[in-house]
C-alpha cells in the first residue's frame, strides 16, 4: 500500500476482508475478493469492496429451500463464532424465517477451538430435538467436527448433515481424503458453486493441468471453483482498467491529511496515498459484462453477481454425486439452471425437484428430522377442567391426564408435525363449575400457559389476544326449548296453504273459467245458452280443471293455449298440496311458541346459558338482552330441569348454547329441540400465542386429518350417540306461501290477458267488417252502438257469417237488376233514335 496501489485482489478470509476494506475505503482503492463470502461485506459500510464470487447469502437461501423442500421446520447451526460464521448464520436465519422455519439452537465455536471444544459443543447439540445440522465453518475445522460427530454416533440414521461450500472445496481441491475422513462424511450434503461447461473453461483446466504436471505436482491439481473465480477476477480488473484509460482516467494520488497527522512509527502510514481515480475504476468494475471461465460474468444493482447458481452434492462412498441444482431464478431443479433461463421463472413447490439422496446410515428414506429432546422445555398447555359434557374434554379421575374428543384431535394432529413438541397438560378450573374459556385464553398472553386446547370457541375478542388454529369442529349458537306434539284436527286438510294462497287460487279458478267462456262463447255450443246455464258452466268448468274432468271441449286456439297453461299450474299446485298434506298427516309434528332467536329476544322470559360460555356476553352486548333475564346453568341436568320447570316455576323459556353441546344434550332428551337456525358462525380451535409457528403447523395438521377422514373417525368415536329424535319427527311444518307460486300465477295471468287482448282486437275488426259504417252511424246514441256491438259479440260467429253472406247475395242481385234495367233503357233509346233517323231520312228522300 506504500507503493501507490490502484486495486487490491484478495484477501481470501472474510475476517481479514473487514479490516482491509476499511483501509480501501480510506484510500479509495477497489478491493476485489473472490473468496470473502461474508454477506455483510456488501453493505454500504464498504463502498469499495467488490465481491467476485457468490455471497453466502445465496447458499444460505439454497439451504433454506432444501429445508423447506423436505418439510423440516427447525435446524441446528454449527459455526465458527467470528464475522464469517456469525454473519453467514444470520443470513441463514433470515432465509429460514421467510419460509416459516427457524434455527432452534446455535452451536457456536471459538475460532481456535480444539477437539475437546468440538466435543462439548456436539454433546449439547445431541441433546436437542432437531436432527438437521448445518455446518458453516472453515475446511480444517469442518473435518474435525465431522470426525467428532462420528465418534459420538451422530453420523447415523435419523441425522441430516448439510455443509456449506467449504466441503465441496475440500472435495475438489484438497488432498485425497483418508478412508476415515470419507466415512465421517458419509451421507452429508454440501453445495458447490456451479460453473457451466464451456470451451474456454476446458481450455483453462487443461492448461492448468499441464502446468501442475510440469511443476512435478502429484494428486490433486488444487483447482476449485474459487480458483476459477480468481482467474476471472484478474481479467475483470484488467478490463475495468482498460476502460478506465479509455475514458481518460489518470493514475494520480494525493495525500490523506488524517494519515499524515498520525505518528506512524514503523508502520509508515503517512506514506499511503489516496487513489484519485478510485471511484471511476470501481464504477467501471461494476459495469464490466464479460464471459469468463465461470460463465457469464456481470453484476446486479446491489453489487452481487448476476444469477448465482449452486450444485447440490451428496457425499457417497469414496466420492460424491450431484443430486440437483439451485439458482435464484428457478430454485431447486434436476436440470442445469442455464437451460431454464429461456423459460418463465417457476418457483412453485410442484416445480422444485432433487434426485434421491443417500442419508447418513445408508438410508434413502427422508429422515423425520427431529426426536424428543432429553433436556427440552415442555410446553405448559392449559385444558378446561369441565364439569359438563366430558365427552369433549374430561379429566381422568385420579390422574393428571385428560380424555375426550378435543384431546384426541390435539394428540393426533401433533403427531403429524415434522418436529417434536414436548408438552404437559395442565387443568384449568376446579372440575365442579365450567371454567371461563376467555380467562384461559387471556392467561396465554400473561405467560401462564404456552397454549390452550379444548372446547374453546373462536370469537372476535379472543382472536385479538391469541392465534387460533384452523377450526376442527363447527359450532354456532342455537336456541333450545321444550316442544310438544301437535295432533291433527278435523280441518287439517286446510293446513297446507295459507289463507291468502287459498283465496288467490280460488280467484284464479274463476278468472280462468271466465276467460275460457269469453274465448269459446261465439264458437262453442257448450258455452252458449241461458245466463243461468252459462254461470253454472263457468263454475263447473273452472273447478273441474282441478281433476282434469271438464266435460266441455275447447275449440278455439286461444282457449286451448290458456287451458294448457292453467292445467300446468293446477298440476304444480295439486302436487304441492298432496305432498304437504301427506307430511302433515303422517309425520309427527312438534310445536313451540318460540321459533328462533328473534322471537326469544322479543319476549321478557328468562334465558339459560352455559356457565363460562361466551354466549352470555354475546346475548348482552350483541342482542341487547337485559342481564337480569340470563340464568347461568352448569350441568346438562340443570338444562333439563330449568326447561321443564319453565318461567312459571323458576326455570327458563329456552337455553342458548353452542350446537356441539346441544346436539349431545338432545341425543337423550326428546322433549326438547333446536328451534330456528344458528345465529352465529364459529368453531373450536386450539389457542397459541400471537405469531406462533405452532398455530400454523397445527392448522396444517388439522386439515390433513380432515382430508384423510381421521377427523370424522374421531368424531364418530366420541360423539356418535343416537339421537332420540326420530327422522320422522320435526317441528311444525311451514305452510306453503303465496310467494312460492307467484311466478306460476303471473304466467297464467299474462296468458289470459294476452289472449283476451288479441281476441277483442280481432272481434273489433270483424265487427267493422260485417257492419258497414253507414249502419253504425245510423245509430245515434252511444248506448245504441254499444248495444249493437254486444249483440254482435253475443251472436254466434256462424250466424254472423251466414247473415253477412246473405246480405252480400242480396246486394249482388240488386246490382244485377239495376244493371239489366240500365241496359234495357239504353236499348230503347237507341231504337227511338234509329226510328227517328229513318223517318228523317225518308222525309228527306
Amino acid at each position: 500500500m506504500e507503493t501507490d496501489t490502484v486495486a487490491i485482489v484478495g484477501p481470501q478470509s472474510s475476517v481479514i476482508a473487514h479490516v482491509v476494506s476499511n483501509i480501501a475505503n480510506e484510500l479509495q482503492v477497489p478491493l476485489l475478493s473472490f473468496a470473502a463470502t461474508d454477506p455483510s461485506l456488501s453493505s454500504l459500510q464498504y463502498p469499495f469492496f467488490v465481491r467476485t464470487s457468490p455471497s453466502d447469502k445465496f447458499q444460505m437461501e439454497a439451504i433454506a429451500e432444501m429445508v423447506e423442500y423436505y418439510e423440516w421446520r427447525e435446524v441446528i447451526a454449527i459455526y465458527i463464532d467470528d464475522d464469517f460464521g456469525r454473519n453467514g448464520i444470520a443470513a441463514l436465519a433470515d432465509q429460514l424465517a421467510k419460509r416459516r422455519c427457524s434455527i432452534s439452537y446455535k452451536a457456536a465455536m471459538k475460532p481456535g477451538a480444539t477437539l475437546d471444544d468440538a466435543r462439548d459443543v456436539l454433546v449439547q447439540v445431541a441433546l436437542r430435538e432437531s436432527r438437521i445440522m448445518v455446518v458453516h465453518t472453515y475446511p480444517t475445522k469442518g473435518l474435525e467436527i465431522f470426525s467428532m460427530a462420528r465418534y459420538l454416533g451422530m453420523i447415523d440414521k435419523g441425522y441430516v448433515w448439510i455443509a456449506t461450500n467449504w466441503l465441496s472445496t475440500i472435495l475438489d481441491a484438497g488432498s485425497p481424503l483418508s478412508s476415515d475422513e470419507k466415512e465421517n462424511l458419509e451421507g452429508a450434503i454440501t453445495l458447490r458453486i456451479h460453473t457451466p461447461g464451456s470451451e474456454l473453461k476446458q481450455k483453462f483446466v487443461s492448461q492448468w493441468s499441464n502446468l501442475t504436471r510440469k511443476a512435478g505436482l502429484t494428486g490433486s491439481s488444487g483447482m476449485s471453483t474459487y480458483a476459477l473465480y480468481a482467474y476471472d477476477t484478474v481479467w475483470l480488473l484488467a478490463r475495468a482498467i482498460n476502460e478506465f484509460f479509455n475514458q481518460g482516467g489518470n493514475v494520480s494520488f494525493s495525500k490523506d491529511p488524517r494519515l499524515t497527522e498520525l505518528n506512524s512509527g514503523s508502520m509508515n502510514l503517512d506514506s499511503m496515498n489516496i487513489f484519485n481515480g478510485g471511484k471511476l475504476l470501481r464504477d467501471n468494475i461494476f459495469k464490466v459484462n464479460m464471459t469468463g471461465v465461470t460463465g457469464p460474468f456481470s453484476f446486479t444493482s446491489n453489487k452481487e453477481l448476476f444469477r448465482p447458481t449452486f450444485e447440490v452434492i451428496n457425499v457417497v462412498g469414496t466420492g460424491f454425486r450431484k443430486v440437483g441444482y439451485w439458482s435464484e431464478y428457478s430454485g431447486l431443479s434436476i436440470v442445469p439452471p442455464e437451460t431454464l433461463y429461456s423459460k418463465p421463472a417457476n418457483r412453485s413447490s410442484s416445480n422444485q425437484q432433487l434426485h434421491s439422496i443417500i442419508w447418513p446410515g445408508q438410508i434413502t428414506e427422508k429422515p423425520r428430522g427431529w426426536v424428543f429432546p432429553n433436556n427440552g422445555r415442555q410446553l405448559k398447555i392449559g385444558v378446561p377442567n369441565r364439569a359438563s359434557f366430558r365427552e369433549f374434554v374430561g379429566k381422568v379421575p385420579g390422574a393428571d391426564s385428560f380424555r375426550g374428543y378435543c384431546i384426541e384431535v390435539f394428540t393426533t394432529a401433533i403427531d403429524l408435525l415434522p418436529y417434536a413438541v414436548p408438552y404437559k397438560l395442565v387443568a384449568f378450573g376446579d372440575g365442579h363449575n365450567n371454567p371461563d374459556d376467555t380467562e384461559l385464553v387471556r392467561l396465554i398472553t400473561a405467560g401462564v400457559y404456552d397454549a390452550a386446547i379444548g372446547d374453546i370457541a373462536i370469537t372476535t375478542n379472543r382472536t385479538k389476544m391469541v392465534d387460533f388454529t384452523q377450526p376442527y369442529i363447527e359450532s354456532g349458537l342455537v336456541v333450545v326449548a321444550p316442544v310438544k306434539e301437535q295432533n291433527s284436527n278435523a280441518w287439517a286438510f286446510l293446513s297446507p296453504f295459507t289463507p291468502r294462497m287459498w283465496c288467490v287460487t280460488g280467484v284464479f279458478f274463476l278468472i280462468v273459467g271466465t276467460v275460457i267462456w269469453i274465448l269459446e262463447h261465439r264458437l262453442n255450443d257448450d258455452f252458449r245458452g241461458p245466463p243461468s246455464k252459462q254461470i253454472v258452466t263457468v263454475l263447473w268448468f273452472s273447478f273441474s280443471t282441478l281433476f282434469t274432468a271438464q266435460r266441455e271441449n275447447t275449440v278455439s286456439t286461444f282457449g286451448r293455449i290458456v287451458l294448457l297453461i292453467w292445467l300446468f299450474v293446477v298440476l304444480i299446485i295439486n302436487s304441492s298440496y298432496t305432498a304437504s298434506l301427506t307430511s302433515i298427516l303422517t309425520v309427527q309434528k312438534l310445536s313451540s311458541p318460540i321459533t328462533g332467536i328473534e322471537s326469544l329476544v322479543n319476549t321478557k322470559e328468562p334465558i339459560g346459558y352455559q356457565l363460562g360460555s361466551f354466549a352470555r356476553n354475546y346475548l348482552i352486548q350483541e342482542l341487547r338482552i337485559d342481564e337480569s333475564r340470563l340464568v347461568p346453568l352448569n350441568l346438562p341436568e340443570d338444562y333439563a330441569k330449568a326447561l321443564k320447570d319453565g318461567p312459571s316455576r323458576g326455570g327458563v323459556a329456552a337455553v342458548v348454547d353452542e350446537r356441539a353441546y346441544m346436539e349431545l344434550f338432545l341425543s337423550s332428551r326428546c322433549q326438547f329441540s333446536i328451534l330456528g337456525q344458528e345465529f352465529t358462525k364459529n368453531g373450536w380451535g386450539f389457542a397459541f400465542p400471537r405469531d406462533s409457528p405452532l398455530a400454523v403447523d397445527m392448522s396444517t395438521a388439522i386439515l390433513k386429518l380432515s382430508e384423510n377422514g381421521e377427523l370424522q373417525r374421531i368424531h364418530d368415536k366420541w360423539l356418535s350417540g343416537i339421537a332420540c329424535t326420530s327422522q320422522n319427527t320435526k317441528l311444525e311444518v311451514d305452510r306453503l306461501q303465496l310467494k312460492s307460486f307467484s311466478g306460476l300465477f303471473f304466467l297464467c295471468g299474462l296468458a289470459c290477458f294476452l289472449a283476451l287482448l288479441i281476441y277483442f282486437v280481432m272481434l273489433a275488426c270483424q265487427y267493422c267488417q260485417y257492419y258497414p259504417n253507414s249502419e253504425v252511424a245510423s245509430e245515434s246514441s252511444r248506448s245504441g252502438r254499444l248495444q249493437t256491438f254486444l249483440s254482435f259479440a253475443d251472436e254466434k260467429e256462424e250466424s254472423v257469417k251466414s247473415r253477412s253472406k246473405r246480405r252480400q247475395l242480396e246486394v249482388t242481385s240488386v246490382r244485377s237488376i239495376d244493371q239489366d234495367a240500365s241496359v234495357n233503357g239504353s236499348r230503347n233509346d237507341r231504337s227511338e233514335i234509329y226510328s227517328n233517323r229513318v223517318v228523317s231520312f225518308g222525309e228527306s228522300v
